[in-house]
């Protein structure tokens, strides 16, 4: 799972920022600036507010603990400082605020906090993606252990037992208080699945494998199923729950780059991988896909999107989430997909939206993670990483909330005549 992160809207600037420079002066002004246009209280340590004169009743709160420290963070770079200054501690919600609530208004109006004329410099501001977080393949592994590979316990403490670690797909016709998060993402599962078309017999390939759940609902149906993954701990934890399904004479799970994959399925699907491929290795994904699909098959993805408008905007830029939670990500839009899938003969057949649940899904795994915390705490996992990995979970569901990104399946179909 990945996604954009949700910044205040302000031009980075590549030259360091410390406490009290004319930077952060300018940084402060501007965030005063761009947070008087939202509902949500900035309290300064004396007790005043930064952007407004008397805290507003039923406005979510946020309190800056070292101002000045934020305002350098800025300064230097926002999509990267805002994150950053939470983690070490320069602000946090009000004491009646969730996290998440705080966020959102700004996740509302990116693209109104700050002039026009600011917005357009971000392309001489923006520092680059590092050339090791561009997907190549001798970098693939090395990005994606960064994330998965943190412990199978850790992710197990706030996952649901499915150890789902993408959206679920939540029934709209009941209330969301009802329902279980494991029923919800099996059901995103069956979903994605039935896209797909996959029914017994099928032979289906799966690129990224999770911790197996959905390989195991396939062979469930009656499928034979491939399923590849670049994380040694997430296969061999995989491996163990398809053994204990019943299923090792179904499923083969492989530590392999899925351009690397030989052969071709009847069906091919893949959840929330997407984002980690790196923009310049989408055409790439896309080959294998019309590479490894067999003639009248389809394939399934499940993809985090953003408004193509923010996809251009934002492509060539280094965030907060690159830099500590997933390197090498990045968001596609609808039009990427619809255009990289042309390129090899494939079209976009159906697409499913359900970013709301997104947000539900990122609820109940931020409450579950703090719930747990005095479980995971150790020497590898501090209150740096506690703090990062809340942030993380809370503007993601922010923006999600907010409609910044969104998430959907997709189903693409091959035609033959122009299938390369």
């Amino acid at each position: 799972m990945t996604a954009e992160p949700v910044t205040l809207g302000l031009p980075a600037h590549r030259a360091p920022a410390a406490p009290r420079s004319l930077r952060a002066g300018i940084a402060k002004q501007i965030l005063r600036l761009a947070t008087r246009q939202v509902p949500v209280d900035v309290v300064l340590p004396d007790g005043r507010l930064l952007n407004h004169r008397s805290r507003t009743a039923g406005w979510p709160g946020i309190v800056l603990h070292r101002p000045e420290s934020l305002f350098g963070r800025i300064a230097e770079n926002p999509k990267i400082g805002l994150g950053e200054g939470y983690t070490a501690g320069d602000w946090h919600a009000a004491e009646d605020t969730d996290l998440a609530d705080a966020l959102t208004p700004y996740a509302e109006r990116l693209s109104t906090l700050v002039p026009g004329w600011m917005l357009r410099l971000r392309r001489l501001v923006d520092q680059p993606i590092p050339a090791d977080q561009r997907g190549a393949v001798e970098d693939s592994q090395e990005n994606i252990s960064a994330h998965y590979d943190l412990g199978n316990d850790m992710f197990a403490a706030f996952l649901d037992p499915s150890l789902s670690y993408s959206s679920a797909l939540f029934d709209h016709t009941r209330p969301l208080a009802e329902q279980d998060l494991e029923e919800a993402q099996l059901r995103k599962v069956d979903a994605a699945l039935d896209l797909a078309g996959v029914g017994a017999g099928d032979e289906l390939l799966e690129i990224g494998t999770g911790w197996g759940t959905l390989a195991i609902e396939a062979a469930r149906r009656g499928a034979r199923v491939t399923t590849v993954t670049l994380s040694v701990e997430q296969a061999a934890l995989a491996r163990e729950r398809i053994e204990a399904a019943g299923y090792t004479d179904r499923v083969e799970v492989l530590v392999q780059d899925y351009r690397h994959v030989v052969g071709t399925f009847d069906a091919v699907v893949s959840v929330e991988m997407i984002e980690a491929v790196g923009e310049r290795y989408w055409p790439d994904y896309f080959a294998a896909l019309s590479r490894l699909v067999r003639p009248g098959g389809a394939i399934a993805l499940q993809a985090i999107l953003m408004p193509h408008q923010r996809y251009l905007a934002t492509r060539n830029s280094y965030g907060w989430i690159q830099k500590h939670i997933f390197p090498g990500g990045l968001i596609p839009s609808e039009t990427v997909i619809s255009e990289q899938a042309a390129d090899v003969g494939l079209s976009v057949t159906r697409t499913d939206r359900f970013g709301a649940d997104y947000a539900e899904t990122l609820r109940r795994w931020r409450a579950a993670f703090l719930a747990s915390w005095p479980g995971i705490r150790s020497e590898e996992f501090d209150e740096e990483f506690r703090r990062t990995w809340e942030f993380y979970l809370a503007y993601c569901e922010a923006g999600f909330r907010a409609g910044a990104i969104d998430v959907a399946q997709i189903r693409l179909e091959a035609h033959e005549r122009n299938r390369p």
